[in-house]
Order: C-alpha cells, then structure tokens, then sequence
C-alpha cells in the first residue's frame, strides 16, 4: 500500500454537497422513478417465454400499439442523451484537469463517447427516413441498425479501450489524488443528468407494448435509437458509481490504487455493454423476424377471413423500427371465384395495415384448395371392370 503523501481533505464536507445534491436529483426525478420502478417491478415476469400476445388482448392505458410508428419519441430521446452527456463531458474533463483522477478522466472520456455515439445515432435516424428508389426499393429503414453497429464498436474500441489504458497506468504510477470535493459534485450532477436520460429510455421502453419480462422486452425491441441510449445511460450510471468508490476509498484508506481500479472497472463496464450492442444490433442488421404479437396477429387475420381455408406462418422481417415487410401464403375456400379472390386479399391487407402500421410491405400469395376428387372418378376402371 502507498500512503499518500497529503493529508485527505475532510470529507464530511465533501459528502454533505454530493447528498446535498444527490437529494436534490432525488426530489426532482421521483416521480419519474417512482413510475419507471412501479413498471418494472409490474412487468418482471420469471417466466420469459417467447409466446405470441394474443391478437385481440386489449392495450393498457398510455400504450401504443404493436407496429407504431415511434419515430417522434426516439428523436426525444436521443436529443436528451445528446444534452446531457455534453455537458457531463465538460464538467468531468474540468473535474479530472483539477483533481488527477484517472477515474474522473476514464469518465469524462466516456461522456465524449457517448456523444459522439448519439449524433451518430440521430445521423442514422435522418438517414433512414430516406424514400426509396430503384437501388433500394424497400427503403433505408437498416442503416439506422449501420450506425448503431458502429455506435457500439465505437464505445467497445475507444470509450472501454481508453479507460482500460488510463487505469492500467495509473496502477503502474499511481498519483494521488488532490482535493476530491469537485469530484464529488461533477459525480453528482452527472449522476442527475444521467438518471434523468435513462428514465426517459425507461418508460419509452415500457410504453411500447411487448413481452411483460423487461428485459426480454429490451432484447426484442427493434429502435436501437431507445435501447442504445438504455445501455449507454446504464453503463453512465454503473460507471459513475465505480468512480465514485475508487475515489472515496482511494482517500480513505490513503491509497492511490483504487482510482486506478476503478478507471479498469469503468472500461470493463463499457466492453460489456459494447458486446452486447453489437449483438443486438448485428441481429437486426442481417434481417431479424418482427415481434412475435405482429406475427400472431397477421396470421389470426388471414384465418378468420371467410374466403380463407388455411393461413401459413407469415414471414417477416424488419426493414426499420417503423417499417416491417410481411410475406403472408393463404388457402382459399373452393369455388372462390375471381372476384372473391382480389376482395379477399385486399381485405386482408386492408385489416393488417390498419392493425400494424408499421406493415410497409405486404405480399400475400393465394392459392385455391385442391377440389376432393368424386369417389367415381377416384375408384380404378380396372376394378370396376
């Protein structure tokens, strides 16, 4: 253990401005919190199966429909993100410039990260919203899953690969710490700035109908837009939480190595979080199904039509978070005549864009069932003879 060679200034001053301030961003988001915990705990469901949500189960109040268009709401949420995490990033970077505290830095490098992740993100909104033409007739709803790819590589490469670096630095010279009152406050406004961005990625999260597990319903939403900014806010709260350890230990036991470690930590958060961006969005990139309730609700539809015999499993895949292409096979009644047979797939298509908005694309191929064979015609004339 190296002892430092400065006296820690007081810290009961220190900690009585962080709760100071930690009870102002208490009072000031627990309604928020209070409605965001409420939800989670009434959704945290242990059973996490994949089963379709029957099509004709009523929305709660507040709850937008499976297939909405959310483009209005990710906007919101990734201009919040934006504003706070910039002027976090100003706050630690003066925070670290004054106290030398890896951590501090680890942090303030992060919230430029995280910046520069969501301009990406809002440049992939703009961009996908683009109409489509002869080189890409089904739209550029995918190149928002592009950025987001590049989002979470980025946050792996450069916001977990530098706080890796920062930390095993310090370890190997450790400096001490100066005077860690402004790290304390820089940590409790980013902890506010921060809260107040996840909470709102929270409840876009759970405004959004789906699965009643939370997390299952992170996993299957289809707006990296939202659960980007979800991740990220996390990493930013989990990572805010390491550096605030490493500081208070590191001037309590007058040890110098927990900033380090705590600069490690962070950019471990931040590789973990990064891995599983890039798993989220490397799914929707290649061409994942649509959620399972829109899949259960299209076939429902097609069945219960009058002029249908059988209904396939629709075959889906997400071109956006807003737009959804949707290959249905149905089996006509026999004898269903021409006319009957144009009516009945323009009320299908009718009764599933009106259901799920978000069915950009439909193509529905109808075939007639196969006519019983008469029992003459069916017997062997060398039988009969």
């Amino acid at each position: 253990m190296i002892a430092n060679s400065q006296a820690p200034p007081p810290l009961p001053a220190a900690g009585a401005i962080a709760i100071a301030i930690a009870a102002a961003a208490g009072a000031r988001c627990a309604p928020q919190l209070g409605y965001a915990w409420r939800r989670m705990g009434t959704i945290s469901d242990s059973s996490a199966k994949r089963q379709p949500i029957p099509a004709q189960r009523p929305l709660p109040a507040g709850a937008a429909p499976p297939g909405a268009s959310y483009s209005t709401q990710s906007h919101k949420v990734v201009y919040a993100a934006t504003a706070a995490n910039l002027a976090i990033a100003v706050t630690k970077f003066a925070a670290a410039a004054a106290t030398g505290s890896a951590a501090m830095l680890s942090e303030a490098i992060h919230s430029v990260i995280d910046t520069g992740n969501e301009l990406l993100l809002l440049l992939g909104l703009h961009r996908s919203k683009r109409p489509p033409d002869g080189a890409h007739p089904f739209g550029y709803g995918k190149e928002l899953y592009f950025w987001s790819l590049i989002v979470a590589v980025l946050l792996f490469g450069i916001g977990g690969g530098m706080a890796l670096y920062q930390g095993i630095t310090n370890l190997r010279a450790p400096r001490p710490l100066e005077d860690p009152l402004w790290n304390y406050v820089v940590l409790a406004i980013a902890a506010l700035f921060e809260g107040t961005s996840f909470i709102l990625a929270t409840r876009e999260l759970l405004r959004r109908r789906g699965p009643k597990a939370f997390w299952l319903r992170l996993h299957r939403s289809k707006d990296p837009s939202v659960y980007s900014v979800f991740y990220e806010d996390l990493a930013a709260l989990l990572g805010l939480t390491a550096a605030f350890l490493g500081i208070y230990l590191g001037h309590l036991l007058h040890n110098p190595y927990f900033d380090g470690a705590a600069s490690v930590a962070i950019g471990a958060i931040l590789c973990t979080v990064a891995v599983m961006l890039i798993y989220e969005s490397s799914g929707l990139l290649i061409g994942e199904s649509s959620a399972p309730e829109i899949i259960g609700g299209v076939s429902s539809i097609a069945a219960n039509d009058p002029a249908v015999r059988a209904a396939g499993t629709p075959l889906t895949m997400q071109l956006g978070p807003d737009s959804v292409l949707i290959n249905l096979e149905v089996e006509l009644q026999p004898g269903t005549s021409v006319d009957e047979y144009v009516n009945a797939v323009g009320r299908i298509e009718s009764a599933i864009r009106s259901r799920y908005p978000s069915a950009t694309r439909i193509f529905i191929e109808a075939r007639h069932a196969a006519a019983p064979r008469p029992a003459a015609a069916a017997a062997d004339p060398a039988d009969s003879a």
